[in-house]
């Protein structure tokens, strides 16, 4: 069963963009290969304020998102250091 991939407006215009090259070949890889197939099964789930959303690990850097139906939602894609400062704003 495949998924449809939808992003928050602002993964487009501000994540995507200032990712490297490679991160950005390997996010792609990892949205096409994991999130579009078995979303529960690669993201691990979140807690307390985001118990509703999972985070799939690449690296260095985290993708969270929440799974609706046969929709995954990204919401941001951000370094680990920097993503939790910024993932309540778009939630």
């Amino acid at each position: 069963m495949d998924y449809r991939i939808l992003y928050h407006p602002r993964v487009d215009s501000e994540d995507i963009p200032i990712l490297p090259d490679t991160i950005k070949r390997r996010v792609k890889r990892a949205i096409d290969d994991r999130l579009v197939t078995y979303p529960d099964l690669y993201g691990k789930p979140l807690r307390k304020g985001l118990h509703r959303f999972r985070k799939l690990r690449i690296g260095d850097w985290r993708i969270v998102y929440r799974i609706d139906d046969k929709d995954v939602i990204i919401f941001i894609i951000a370094h680990r250091a920097k993503i939790y400062q910024h993932v309540f704003e778009r939630v």
